[in-house]
């Protein structure tokens, strides 16, 4: 039976998503936990994607299949009896044996929090503690040359080697709130840095180092070099994953 899971959790004390050798993952928490139930059969599992570490995540989705038979509720009671506690399954669905839940994604939601009044040591692993004023006015327009579809060469990381790093951004907004910064895009795909060096560079021109219109030109050198640095992990979460 294949089961599609949406879930949360605190990136903080992860290395990634991505199961890896002798490093916590989530993948490796959630396929330990799986087995378990699974009657010590090895499972697999597959993320809408995957994200760095440090990086959060609101809703995450994954498909696996299990050859035991298990209620969906039985299922979401017995993976949070045995997964640690900042990784919380929210919702288990059955789905046909075709569904992938990479390959189905019709858009994903990613969210940047920036902490632009005091430095608040609750939030350090939670919110980019920037702790300074931003020209927010300049960033509202920087963000919106993005929406569209354009080659993000520029803004993915700089060992991302592919044929295509053409991507669609279907929205994107920045709100403030009690000195918090939300940046928002919601695209068809992400590359690998995308979102973290998208916000870097609004970062910069609400410094007042760039000028919005700067963006025109870095898209089209596709140069990694030209969009400057890289937003700290700890202010991003994956907020939704649409199908």
């Amino acid at each position: 039976m294949r089961y599609l899971i949406r879930f949360s959790y605190d990136g903080s004390r992860y290395n990634g998503y991505q199961k890896q050798v002798d490093a916590i993952t989530i993948q490796g928490e959630l396929e330990n936990a799986l087995t378990k139930i699974n009657d010590n059969k090895e499972v697999s599992v597959v993320a809408s994607g995957r994200t760095d570490r440090g990086v959060h995540a609101l809703n995450q989705c994954a498909h696996f299949d299990l050859s035991i038979n298990i209620t969906c509720d039985k299922l979401k009671m017995a993976l949070n009896s045995i997964l640690p506690n900042d990784i919380y399954i929210k919702e288990v669905c059955e789905m046909d044996d075709s569904f992938h839940a990479r390959f189905n994604v019709k858009s994903k939601e990613y969210i940047y929090k920036i902490n632009l009044g005091e430095y608040n040591p609750l939030e350090c692993n939670y919110v980019y503690q920037y702790n300074n004023a931003l020209n927010i006015d300049e960033m509202k327009k920087a963000i919106k040359i993005f929406e569209g579809e354009h080659n993000f060469k520029s803004f993915a990381a700089a060992a991302d080697q592919r044929e295509s790093y053409v991507r669609e951004i279907f929205k994107t907004s920045i709100t403030l709130d009690n000195n918090i910064l939300t940046i928002s895009f919601v695209g068809n795909g992400f590359l690998r840095y995308m979102v973290r060096n998208m916000v870097g560079i609004l970062i910069e021109i609400g410094e007042g180092k760039r000028k919005y219109t700067d963006i025109n030109d870095i898209l089209t050198l596709e140069d990694r070099k030209e969009a400057g640095k890289t937003a700290p992990s700890e202010g991003l979460y994956l907020k939704e994953v649409y199908y």
